[in-house]
């Protein structure tokens, strides 16, 4: 396992970034995204666990801080660079020919939208170019797509536990997967902006 800022990654460049979290990910991800280059050539598509009975405000609020573009996608929409949000009660996923996917499928691991079902579809779609970040929450989702992620060939990054407001979630994926890397937020957004590529395979 990688740790720390200065060990190097993969030489692959990655074609794709999926990202999860849950209690604390706002303010991980308030570090990681803004942190993104507006040259970044590749799509970041992101599950939060969300209460299902109110709108999201993520990609409003995300919007002005990020010099990537910022929204939430809809069925069918092709991917393309920029930060997509999944929307509430929905699970999002990854199709083959690289389309998002709304489905109102039953929960899965309590959660929908899941990160598990966002990391393994992408990680079908995607193989061996995806990047996938697991991030501070109260329970294992993402455990087992992230490690579907590395079966798959892609590079796993997860949040020190030690800096994760809920320390469940990274050290299930640290104990399903043995991330490549493991960081603070800020670590992770530098190794993220340092591997991608412009455009997608």
């Amino acid at each position: 396992m990688l740790t720390g800022p200065s060990r190097p990654r993969s030489l692959r460049p990655s074609a794709a970034i999926v990202m999860g979290g849950s209690a604390g990910a706002v303010e991980a991800l308030g570090v990681i995204l803004p942190a993104l280059p507006a040259e970044l050539g590749v799509p970041v598509v992101v599950v939060l666990h969300l209460s299902p009975r109110v709108p999201s405000l993520l990609a409003r609020i995300f919007a002005p801080r990020c010099a990537l573009p910022v929204a939430e996608p809809m069925d069918k929409q092709p991917l393309g660079p920029g930060i997509w949000f999944a929307p509430p009660d929905y699970h999002l996923l990854i199709e083959r020919e690289r389309t998002f996917s709304l489905s109102i499928d039953p929960p899965f691991r309590w959660s929908r939208p899941s990160i598990d079902v966002l990391f393994e579809s992408a990680s079908e779609a995607y193989g061996g170019s995806l990047d996938a970040v697991v991030l501070t929450g109260a329970n294992d989702d993402g455990a087992r797509g992230a490690a579907a992620v590395r079966q798959a060939g892609g590079f796993v990054l997860v949040q020190d536990p030690t800096t994760a407001e809920a320390d469940e979630m990274p050290l299930a994926a640290i104990a399903a997967a043995a991330p490549q890397f493991v960081g603070t937020p800020a670590e992770i957004a530098a190794v993220l902006a340092a591997a991608t590529t412009r455009g997608q395979r």
